[in-house]
């Protein structure tokens, strides 16, 4: 007879080409806007645009839950 086994959790593969998780926990994404019509963007605006930010806390349970072994 087969034991009924917990299923795995599965990762989110989109949620993990967007997101990664900090080794202090930290939720980080990439800012929008880098695809097309950069000739109007000041470089200023394109440096800025190239940082990590950290996602908003009203957000982040719904990453985490996309992410469950946090990669």
């Amino acid at each position: 007879m087969k034991k009924n086994k917990k299923m795995k959790a599965k990762t989110h593969r989109g949620a993990a080409k967007r997101f990664k998780i900090t080794s202090t926990g930290k939720v980080m994404r990439w800012r929008s806007g880098k695809r097309h019509l950069l000739g109007t963007k000041k470089p200023r605006r394109m440096r800025r645009l190239l940082n990590k930010v950290q996602v908003s806390p009203a957000d982040v349970k719904n990453v985490r839950l996309a992410l469950p072994y946090g990669l």
